[in-house]
């Protein structure tokens, strides 16, 4: 592909997402608060590309996270993650597991994007269909430490950090590159082992786009990024190459090159373009109409078959009480893990209704179903981001 034809191309994924963003409802966008505080927010979306297809399935705004103290409350009700690529994601996954519901509920139905392969209970995604992510800031993390190192007004580099203290650094010592670091936050912000953006999607290219549960009833086989659309402003080209690189001998990832695995696993690299287009929430556009700015603290969630559009505020349903069942978002461990058990039972697969009648859901992610995936993870992390801490605390809730 030309470097013109990519630039259309990113481009046109770039309108796509913004355009879809902008027919929802106003309460969905930030708002001017009462004291001239002018909001902005990430934007982040996933889009599908094919012969007869080029359609934005899912998208998100969002910029924060659970601080780690709160993750035993969870209960599987609270969403750990709304950074806005990551809840984009998990958006994603659940337009999906309602696509293999519909699928599963009408034999003689049919989907743009799925297909069953009728020697085993697993779905497919269409070999012909690629996929694409757009996001309006830099991801937080690795591949934006360059964008952070030049916003400093004094850019000397920190002292190193020393190694009782080196447990998952946030925005904090900016001159080292190349490690695995955990969301930013303002120093007086209760801590959180959540790990970046930039680290989440970098291991995306091992464990494909599917999440959680999703890859018991679909195969990771061609479910991953053709490309990640920044806009300019937002795009650093060493950041990227370390952060995401396979085929760069300077890449983080470059160690799995070529890597293949069971059960459709596979190192797949992504291209990174850029595009003029600024969101109109962007930090930078917001900053360019008020010199009166302020995060917005409202996530919200949408796909593209109807079934998603929420707002979402410290990760459960905006204007519900947290830790609650009413509180749960669609995109909730305890949400997909109700609608993935119900497509097993559609599917009359014994195995998969066994994996997913467990009594927890750790029991489920331990499930022999999900060996393959586990051992990806485990080897990604090891050779690749090293230092990975898992957050836990929020595994042990059941459905009964």
């Amino acid at each position: 592909m030309s470097e013109n034809e990519m630039t259309s191309q990113a481009d046109e994924i770039a309108s796509l997402v913004l355009d879809e963003f902008g027919k929802l409802a106003p309460k969905r966008r930030p708002a001017v608060r009462d004291n001239g505080l002018h909001e902005w927010v990430p934007l982040s979306g996933i889009v599908v590309r094919g012969p007869n297809l080029f359609k934005c399935v899912a998208l998100a705004t969002g910029m924060k996270c659970l601080p780690a103290s709160k993750l035993t409350e969870a209960n599987g009700v609270v969403i750990h993650d709304w950074h806005a690529e990551i809840l984009a994601i998990r958006s994603f996954n659940r337009f999906l597991l309602d696509e293999c519901y519909r699928l599963a509920q009408d034999p003689n139905a049919e989907s743009d994007y799925l297909y069953r392969n009728q020697s085993s209970s697993q779905f497919h995604w269409r070999p012909e269909l690629t996929l694409h992510m757009y996001c309006s800031e830099a991801p937080c993390g690795d591949a934006s430490m360059e964008l952070t190192i030049s916003a400093q007004a004094d850019p000397t580099p920190w002292e190193p950090p020393t190694p009782s203290s080196q447990l998952l650094l946030g925005r904090g010592h900016f001159s080292s590159l190349g490690i695995v670091r955990r969301k930013p936050a303002r120093g007086d912000a209760p801590p959180t082992t959540s790990k970046s953006c930039s680290d989440k999607i970098a291991l995306k290219q091992c464990t494909s786009l599917l999440s959680s549960l999703t890859p018991l009833l679909i195969s990771p086989e061609n479910v991953y990024l053709t490309s990640l659309i920044l806009p300019q402003s937002q795009y650093s080209k060493s950041g990227c190459i370390r952060c995401f690189g396979i085929n760069s001998e300077v890449g983080r990832m470059s160690c799995l090159k070529g890597k293949q695995w069971e059960e459709d696993y596979a190192a797949v690299p992504f291209m990174v373009e850029t595009t003029p287009k600024e969101f109109e929430y962007s930090k930078r556009s917001v900053a360019a109409r008020s010199s009166k700015q302020a995060a917005s603290n409202l996530a919200v969630a949408w796909t593209a078959d109807g079934r998603v559009e929420e707002g979402l505020i410290g990760g459960v349903l905006q204007g519900r009480k947290a830790f609650t069942l009413k509180g749960a978002s669609a995109m909730s461990r305890r949400s997909m893990w109700i609608l993935a058990k119900e497509i097993a039972q559609n599917l009359g697969d014994k195995r998969i209704i066994e994996a997913l009648s467990a009594e927890s859901y750790e029991k489920i992610k331990e499930n022999n179903l999900l060996e393959g995936r586990r051992r990806v993870k485990e080897e990604v992390r090891r050779d690749a981001l090293k230092g990975w801490l898992r957050n836990t605390g929020d595994e042990t809730f059941g459905l009964s």
